[in-house]
């Protein structure tokens, strides 16, 4: 009998844990105490490891943190100054209200005198990238979630490699759980040759030190300063299309020249200086730019210790007639779903096209048990059976943001992402004309077909969805 008390003892113990570490996120709470009433023992030791709100691991030395900080003080005096002399004004960037609301939520200030170029699909993307930094002359600066050991990396180590015995400084850094496949001789190829390399958390340090769900999902390359890419592709064939299971790959990436480029560069070094603890600030790294456009452009750096949940949020809230979501993911907190079904209901244009062929069978189960609640006020879903679509872009009004985040949980707080909110006309109407562009091949799900699906199979999403927090 004894025993018996202190197993339950102890069961209480886990669960009154879980509900005070997650008292902010009931959703999540409610995974885990389901979690501890099927494993007990197992259950808490898998919280401890993978479950606990994220913590920074690496202290940050305090002259380290006072030069960062004069860094982006200096970044954001520039962007100001730009403004004045370019004559903008910001209070009159458009839409005063959203734009308040997102200088709030974003993490670095709107950047004008910008050129952006969209990419669509991965062949143009990559050409030009490569293209860029065989053109470096200074410094090459990478860092992506996935990097493949295959034809496309191959393409790319060997660039790197030419590019470093040229003498241009050269840094990659890739995530540890995303890249796991890569072998330790692609890697050591680029250090022979000079490349400087990090990885981001590698798999049994993060088990460890308690961070296997916060991953480094960004994906950047900067060019000498100038030139900055960003957006959803990864290093790998499958972003090709070479994937015979999924086929063609619908990503959205982006080019930038200008101010913007700042804060790409300011992403790349803070992350660089977490992974290796070396700390690069100096001002040969933030060139002045020349003038490639007119373009207003806010970069967003977000992780688990600042949410772009946030963003998303306030840019559901403030539409007013539109708004158009791309998504391989579609796994939502209670307040995003409230915001959607609020909008739907007011007579905003909600449209969401996720992927017909998932890649995740237990996520996109999770994604489609949130459509039939969303259709019912009038929300509006298309699954994209071209092939896989990865791209990530809310388009709300006038304003555009896209980038590495999903629209899912885990790229809301528990990943490291990197977005841009774009407010410039042409890029905006540009996205906008390839969403409508994958809406033709798209079908749309119908509210009275998607409520007769099979017992089942609802029981499979709510079962997905229950548990979707892990994954």
């Amino acid at each position: 009998m004894i025993w018996i008390i202190l197993a339950l003892l102890l069961l209480v113990f886990q669960i009154a844990a879980v509900v005070i570490f997650e008292y902010s996120r009931p959703y999540k709470a409610v995974t885990w105490v389901v979690i501890l009433f099927l494993f007990p023992l197992f259950g808490y030791l898998l919280y401890f490891f993978i479950g606990k709100e994220y913590i920074l691991k690496r202290p940050i030395n305090p002259a380290d943190h006072i030069r960062l900080e004069q860094v982006r003080e200096h970044l954001s005096e520039r962007c100001e100054r730009q403004r004045i002399e370019g004559g903008v004004n910001p209070a009159a960037l458009p839409n005063d209200r959203i734009h308040s609301i997102l200088e709030h939520a974003a993490s670095f200030p709107v950047a004008v005198g910008n050129e952006t170029t969209v990419y669509a699909a991965g062949e143009e993307a990559f050409e030009d990238m490569l293209q860029a930094i065989s053109l470096a002359r200074h410094h090459i600066h990478i860092e992506f979630y996935i990097i493949r050991d295959d034809e496309l990396g191959f393409r790319f180590q060997q660039l790197l490699i030419q590019k470093a015995k040229e003498g241009v400084k050269v840094k990659l850094m890739y995530d540890g759980i995303g890249s796991h496949k890569l072998r330790k001789s692609f890697v050591n190829r680029l250090h022979e040759a000079g490349v400087e390399t990090g990885c981001f958390s590698p798999p049994l340090i993060s088990f460890f030190t308690r961070s296997l769900n916060y991953r480094n999902h960004r994906k950047i390359v900067v060019v000498d300063g100038r030139i900055g890419y960003f957006g959803g592709l990864n290093i790998g064939d499958e972003y090709l299309g070479k994937d015979p299971k999924i086929g063609y790959w619908r990503d959205t990436h982006f080019r930038i020249e200008g101010n913007a480029v700042w804060w790409i560069q300011y992403t790349f070094l803070t992350d660089w200086y977490f992974v290796k603890g070396i700390l690069l600030a100096d001002p040969e790294y933030y060139p002045l730019q020349e003038s490639k456009g007119k373009e207003w452009v806010q970069i967003v750096k977000s992780g688990p210790d600042k949410p772009i949940l946030n963003l998303f949020f306030s840019c559901f809230v403030s539409a007013k007639r539109r708004i158009y979501i791309e998504s391989p993911y579609f796994v939502l907190e209670p307040g995003v779903i409230l915001a959607l079904k609020t909008a739907a209901i007011s007579g905003v244009d909600v449209k969401v096209i996720l992927p017909a062929v998932p890649d995740s069978k237990v996520v996109y189960l999770a994604s489609l048990s949130y459509i039939q609640e969303l259709l019912q006020t009038g929300a509006r879903f298309f699954l994209y059976e071209k092939g896989f679509i990865h791209s990530k872009v809310v388009i709300a009004d006038d304003l555009a943001c896209s980038g590495s985040a999903n629209m899912d949980n885990r790229s809301f707080c528990g990943q490291f992402e990197l977005n841009a909110i774009f407010y410039d006309g042409k890029t905006v109407n540009q996205l906008v004309r390839d969403f409508c562009r994958d809406l033709s091949a798209s079908k749309e799900i119908e509210l009275s077909q998607y409520e007769k699906r099979p017992q089942l199979q609802k029981y499979k999403e709510a079962f997905a969805r229950l548990f979707s927090p892990l994954f």
